[in-house]
This record gives structure tokens, C-alpha cells and sequence, in this order.
């Protein structure tokens, strides 16, 4: 498995986002040598205001009706922990490079294995909406 560092944007480690197909994910903004590496080898890459970005994702719903775990969420001293990620915040991603075909068509993709928090910025919930966060083992 491969490990990433970067910024995280749009984390969605513990819990899954639940707009679409429900799946853990994180858009991990890299420098612009990786992001062009991932690029030529057909990943996707995202062009964000912040930079390129690797999307790296887990689907919850595997097949004949598996469910796959949430990636792994550590602290710097690699304990784990229980945080919502804030963007902007400095990662590293644990993630393995797949790859499939389906009706003659190529798909890859990366799978969300687990994240290291090096400086977290803790998210900001919108007004009117409560999240319960919970920290564990010392401050970040």
C-alpha cells in the first residue's frame, strides 16, 4: 500500500458522505510532480482552487452485499482517533491502487485505507447543525 502527504479537503473518514453512492473519501491536494504522475497513469485528478487533487475513496457497499470498514483516523503518534477533518488540514493517506474492467471499458481507482492527522483544523459545522466531536489521547 502507498502513503500520500498532503492537504485534506472534504474528509469524510469515520462517517461516510451519504449525497450519493455512500463512501468514505477525502480529496487529497498534492504538489503538481504527483498529481501529473497519477494523471498519466489514468487516475483521476481534480483541479481545485487549492490545487490538484487525488480522490481517494471506499465505498460502504461491496459486493453480494458486503459492507466495508471506515479507513483508519490517527493522530501524529499514530493512536487512533475519532475527529471530523477540517479543510485544509496536513494528512497522510494510506491508500491501494485497483484496477477493473467492465463491458470492455477500464476503471481505476484509489482505495481510502487510512489517514495520519499531522495538523488537524478542526471543522467548523454550519450554523444550526450539531456534530458531536470527540478527541481522543492529547491535542493534535
Amino acid at each position: 500500500m502507498a502513503v500520500l502527504e498532503g492537504r485534506a479537503y472534504w474528509s469524510f473518514v469515520t462517517t461516510p458522505n451519504t449525497k450519493y453512492t455512500p463512501a468514505y473519501s477525502v480529496n487529497l491536494v498534492v504538489d503538481d510532480e504527483t498529481a501529473n504522475s497519477f494523471r498519466n497513469r489514468g487516475f483521476t485528478v481534480k483541479d481545485m482552487d487549492e490545487g490538484p487533487a487525488l480522490i481517494i475513496k471506499r465505498k460502504v457497499d461491496g459486493p453480494r452485499g458486503m459492507i466495508r470498514e471506515a479507513p483508519k483516523l490517527y493522530d501524529k503518534s499514530k493512536r487512533e482517533i475519532n475527529v471530523t477533518v477540517g479543510n485544509g488540514s496536513h494528512v497522510k493517506v494510506q491508500f491501494k491502487e485497483w484496477e477493473t474492467q467492465w463491458n470492455g471499458q477500464d476503471f481505476k481507482g484509489l482505495d481510502f485505507q487510512a489517514m495520519q492527522v499531522l495538523d488537524l483544523i478542526q471543522y467548523d459545522a454550519p450554523d444550526g447543525a450539531e456534530f458531536d466531536i470527540e478527541e481522543e489521547g492529547d491535542e493534535i
